[in-house]
């Protein structure tokens, strides 16, 4: 069983920058893609962004792109979400997940792909 850990979330100005992690348990963490989800309350969870096992490609949702970047770091198990220009409108709780079959070349953006998840950690942004 992975287990998948987030940190770094928090309170941020809008316009600032917070940088998640996500901890894997497995070393077979390097063998697949991830990705990046938020939930706001009441909303749906949503696909913000993913990168494949090999960092080959990287994908982001319209409305982060040029403000969110993924990378990852598969001696350190860790995947990280860069996120820059915050706005009050990306507030939500971030999951990171790991996609349910390895080496995939493309990245998932269903929910439903995604095997593992964390628990989540809570980013909000407001003055």
């Amino acid at each position: 069983q992975v287990q998948l850990v987030e940190s770094g979330g928090g309170l941020v100005q809008p316009g600032g920058s917070l940088k998640l992690s996500c901890e894997a348990s497995e070393r077979t963490f390097g063998d697949y893609g991830m990705g990046w989800f938020r939930q706001a309350p009441g909303r749906e969870r949503l696909f913000v962004g993913g990168i494949t096992w090999n960092s080959g490609t990287i994908a982001y949702i319209d409305i982060v792109k040029g403000r969110f970047t993924i990378s990852r770091d598969n001696a350190k198990n860790t995947v990280y979400l860069q996120m820059n220009s915050l706005k009050p409108e990306d507030t939500a709780v971030y999951y990171c997940a790991a996609d349910s079959i390895p080496f995939r070349p493309q990245i998932r953006v269903g929910a439903d792909e995604y095997r593992y998840w964390g628990k989540g950690t809570q980013v909000t942004v407001s003055s």
